[in-house]
C-alpha cells in the first residue's frame, strides 16, 4: 500500500446497536475497493474483521478491528467496533482515534437502545457523522419510517441524501438525491448502472430532496439567502454545503443499502471521501508537558511537526507477541527507529511498522500524521501511552474507559494452577482496560471484574485456549467483618504444669468498642505481667481477631486493654502468654454483644426520566438509602448507599429494568451493622459451609 498524505486519509469508526451490520458493511467496502477478492459473510465466519475464533463462533464482533481501504486516491481507515455493550471500551478507544463515524441502523429495527448509546458517545467525542440505513432487503424494512425515527431522536439535521429503489426483497438500488440519478447494482454490487429516476418514485424523491436542500442551506448563510430567494442550489453548492454542515455537526446525511448483497457501497465510499473530514481538516490536537497537566501544548496534525502518537489498543498475539495499535497525530512514525514513551519516561525500539487489515499485516516504511498503524514487541508501552520525539515531548490525555461493574470469583479447576490463572488474567489486562483482577486477602478469593457477563465468559474461554487453564466462576464472598457493642472484662489463663517444664500465662483484659480498627493499651503496673511478655499478649489478640465467633470473619473496631495478670518465674513464656491472651479475647468477644458488619457501597445510577420510579423502588427493595438525585441531559443521576451483597448482579438488573439505557458506578463507602434477620442467615450459611 502506498503512503498517503494527511489530507488524503479518513479515519472512520463504525458504531451501532449489536446486529445492525457493521461487519457486513466493512466487508462490502473492502470487497468493492478490491482490498479483498471475495465478499465474506458473518454467518459463514469468513469476514475480514471478525477473525477471532470466539467472534466466528458467536457471530458478533468482540473487539475494534482496523480495516484500511483505498478509494479514488484516498485511504479510509475503517474501525469496525463491537455493538454489544459489554465491549464498550473497544468502541471508546476507536472513537478516540477516529475523526468521524458512521452510525449503522437496521432499516427494519430502526433506532434501538444501542443506537442511542453510541450516538451519545459520538457526541462526547464531538465527531462528525453520517448514518447508514442497512438491511434494506429485510422483511419490514421501511426507509421512511426509520428516517422519521432518526429525526425524532437525533434532530432535524438528519437528512436523506439517498432514497431506496424497491424495498424488502425487491430492493435493487438507490436514488442519489444530490445528482438526481438512479443507481442500479448488479454483479455482486461491483457494477453500478446510472439510470433515470423511476416515475413512480419522483414525488417521494422530490420531497426528500427538498428536505435535504433546506437543511444544507441552513448550514451556510450564503446558501440560505439563495434558497430563501427561491433560487435552485447547484450540485456543487449542495456538496459544499453538505461538507460544511457535516463538519460542524449541523447536518447528518443518511444513505441506505444492503451490504450483505453489496448494494450501496460505491456511493457510500464517495460520500466518505467528499463529506467526512481528513485529519488535516481536524487541524490540531492538544496535549500536556510531561509531568504537568496545567501546561498545555498544541500540535498541528501535520507531517512537518515533531512526532507524536497515541496507543489506543493492545493485542496479545500468540505468535507475534504484543501488538500496539497507534494513531500518529503529528510527524512521521518510521520503521527501525527510536521513539520516546513520555508516560513511562522510556525509549522504545521500533521495529517494522505495519498496517493491519483484520489479521493480515501489511508492512510499511512509515506512517504519516493522521494515519493509524501498528508495531510489535514494544517492551514498556501499553494502551493510552503517548509516543513522541524525546526532544519535543508531549503527553496526550488518556483514553477514558468505563469502570467495571460486575465481578465473579475465579478459581482454577485443577489444584495448584492459581498462579497460572492470575498470570493469564494479568496478560488480558493489557488488551482490555475495562477488566480488573483483584486478590482479596479477607475472603482469599481472586475477583475478575468487567462490564458484563458475556465479556467475562469470553475471558475464561480465552484463558483456556491461550494458557491451557480451566477456571470456574462463582459469586464472590461478601467481606463481612465482626465487632462488639458493649465493654467487658475477662480473665485468660493458660496453665500446663504436669511433669517437666510447664506453661503458664495469665492475663486480665478489658474489651470495648473503638472508632479505630484496633487499639492495644498496656496498663500493667508493678510487673504483674513482665515487660518481655506484653508484645506476645498483643500478638495473641491480633491473631484471635482474624476470626470472629459469629461467621469466622475478621474482627474490627475494638480496644483491648491489658490491665492485670500473673506469671511463673520458671513456666511462663511468650507462647504461654500469647495463648492466654487469645483465650481471653475469644471469651470477651463472646460476652461483648458481637455483631456482623457488611460493606456499604456508594452507587451512582444514571437513567432516563421514564425509569426513575422503577429504579427508586428497586433501590428501596435492596435496602438502599437514596441520598439524592441530580438532573442530567436526558435523564437523572441517583446517588444511594447500598449493601454490597445486594449489588453483585445489579448490572443485569439495571439493563433489564431500563431496556439497556441505564448505567451505574459504585465504590466502597463504609461498614455498617447487618440487620438481625439477615445476619442470622449469613451466620447459618457460614456454619453450614464449615460443617
Amino acid at each position: 500500500m502506498k503512503t498517503y498524505q494527511t489530507k488524503d486519509i479518513r479515519n472512520v469508526a463504525l458504531i451501532s446497536h449489536g446486529g445492525a451490520g457493521k461487519t457486513s458493511l466493512t466487508e462490502a467496502l473492502l470487497f468493492t475497493s478490491e482490498a479483498v477478492n471475495r465478499l465474506g459473510r458473518v454467518d459463514n465466519g469468513t469476514t475480514t474483521s471478525d477473525f477471532d475464533p470466539d467472534e466466528i463462533k458467536r457471530q458478533m464482533s468482540l473487539s475494534a478491528t482496523l480495516a484500511p481501504v483505498e478509494w479514488k486516491n484516498t485511504k479510509i481507515n475503517l474501525l469496525d467496533t463491537p455493538g454489544y455493550f459489554d465491549f464498550v471500551g473497544e468502541v471508546q478507544a476507536a472513537l478516540r482515534v477516529a475523526d468521524s463515524c458512521i452510525v449503522v441502523v437496521c432499516a427494519a429495527s430502526g433506532v434501538e437502545v444501542g443506537t442511542e448509546k453510541v450516538w451519545g458517545l459520538a457526541n462526547d467525542y464531538k465527531l462528525p457523522r453520517l448514518v447508514v440505513m442497512n438491511k434494506m432487503e429485510r422483511e419490514n424494512a421501511n426507509f421512511n419510517q426509520t428516517l422519521e425515527q432518526l429525526r425524532e431522536f437525533f434532530g432535524l439535521g438528519v437528512i436523506p441524501v439517498q432514497a431506496p429503489i424497491g424495498q424488502e426483497s425487491s430492493f435493487k438500488g438507490v436514488v442519489d438525491l444530490i445528482n438526481m440519478k438512479a443507481l442500479i447494482f448488479n454483479e455482486e454490487g461491483k457494477k453500478v448502472t446510472e439510470e433515470e429516476i423511476p416515475e413512480d418514485l419522483m414525488d417521494q424523491v422530490e420531497s426528500y430532496r427538498e428536505m435535504m436542500m433546506e437543511t444544507v442551506a441552513e448550514a451556510d448563510d450564503e446558501l440560505l439567502l439563495k434558497y430563501l430567494d427561491g433560487e435552485p442550489l447547484s450540485q456543487k453548492e449542495i456538496q459544499e454545503g453538505l461538507k460544511k454542515g457535516v463538519m460542524e455537526s449541523k447536518v447528518i446525511p443518511v444513505v441506505c443499502g444492503s451490504y450483505t448483497s453489496n448494494i450501496g457501497s460505491q456511493p457510500l465510499l464517495d460520500l466518505i471521501n467528499s463529506c467526512l473530514p481528513s485529519p488535516a481538516e481536524v487541524g490540531e490536537v492538544k496535549g500536556f508537558v510531561p509531568g504537568s497537566e496545567e501546561e498545555e501544548i498544541t500540535r498541528k496534525v501535520s507531517a512537518e511537526e515533531p512526532l507524536s502518537a497515541l496507543v489506543y489498543k493492545t493485542l496479545a498475539d500468540p505468535y507475534v507477541g504484543r501488538i500496539n495499535f497507534f494513531k500518529v497525530y503529528s510527524g512521521k512514525m518510521q520503521s527501525d527507529s527510536q521513539v520516546y514513551n513520555s508516560n513511562k519516561d522510556k525509549m522504545e525500539r521500533f521495529g517494522q511498522v505495519f498496517l493491519m487489515r483484520g489479521k493480515t499485516q501489511i508492512n510499511i516504511s512509515e506512517a504519516v500524521a493522521g494515519d493509524i498503524a501498528a508495531v510489535a514487541k514494544l517492551s514498556e508501552t501499553t494502551t493510552g501511552d503517548t509516543l513522541c520525539n524525546k526532544a519535543n515531548p508531549i503527553v496526550f490525555s488518556p483514553i477514558t474507559f468505563p469502570k467495571p461493574v460486575i465481578s465473579y470469583a475465579v478459581k482454577a479447576k485443577a489444584k495448584g494452577e492459581e498462579e497460572k490463572v492470575f498470570a493469564g488474567l494479568t496478560r488480558f489486562l493489557d488488551e482490555d482496560p475495562t477488566l480488573e483482577v483483584e486478590k482479596k486477602t479477607d475472603t482469599k478469593q481472586t475477583l475478575l471484574w468487567g462490564i458484563g457477563e458475556l465479556q467475562l465468559d469470553i475471558v475464561c474461554n480465552r484463558l483456556s485456549k491461550k494458557f491451557g487453564v480451566e477456571v470456574d466462576l462463582s459469586t464472590p464472598k461478601i467481606p463481612y467483618k465482626e465487632t462488639i457493642r458493649t465493654s467487658v472484662k475477662v480473665e485468660g489463663k493458660h496453665k500446663k504444669q504436669s511433669g517437666g517444664r510447664g506453661q503458664f500465662g495469665h492475663v486480665w483484659i478489658e474489651l470495648e468498642p473503638s472508632e479505630e480498627e484496633f487499639e492495644f493499651v498496656d496498663k500493667i503496673f508493678g510487673g504483674s505481667v513482665p515487660r518481655q511478655y506484653i508484645p506476645a499478649v498483643e500478638k495473641g489478640i491480633r491473631e484471635a481477631m482474624e476470626e470472629g465467633i459469629l461467621a469466622k470473619n475478621p474482627v474490627v473496631n475494638v480496644r483491648t486493654t491489658l490491665y492485670d495478670g500473673s506469671y511463673h518465674t520458671v513456666d511462663s513464656s511468650e507462647m504461654a502468654f500469647k495463648i492466654a491472651a487469645s483465650m481471653a479475647f475469644k471469651k470477651a468477644f463472646e460476652k461483648a454483644n458481637p455483631v456482623l458488619l457488611e460493606p456499604i457501597m456508594e452507587v451512582e445510577i444514571t437513567v432516563p426520566d421514564a425509569f426513575m420510579g422503577d429504579i427508586m423502588g428497586d433501590m428501596n427493595s435492596k435496602r438502599g438509602r437514596i441520598l439524592g438525585t441530580e438532573p442530567l441531559e436526558g435523564g437523572q443521576m441517583i446517588r444511594a448507599h447500598v449493601p454490597l451483597s445486594e449489588m453483585f448482579r445489579y448490572s443485569i438488573d439495571l439493563r433489564s429494568m431500563t431496556q439497556g439505557r441505564g448505567s451505574f458506578s459504585m465504590h466502597f463507602n463504609r461498614y455498617e451493622e447487618v440487620p438481625d434477620h439477615i445476619a442470622q442467615k449469613v451466620i447459618e450459611a457460614a456454619q453450614e459451609e464449615q460443617e
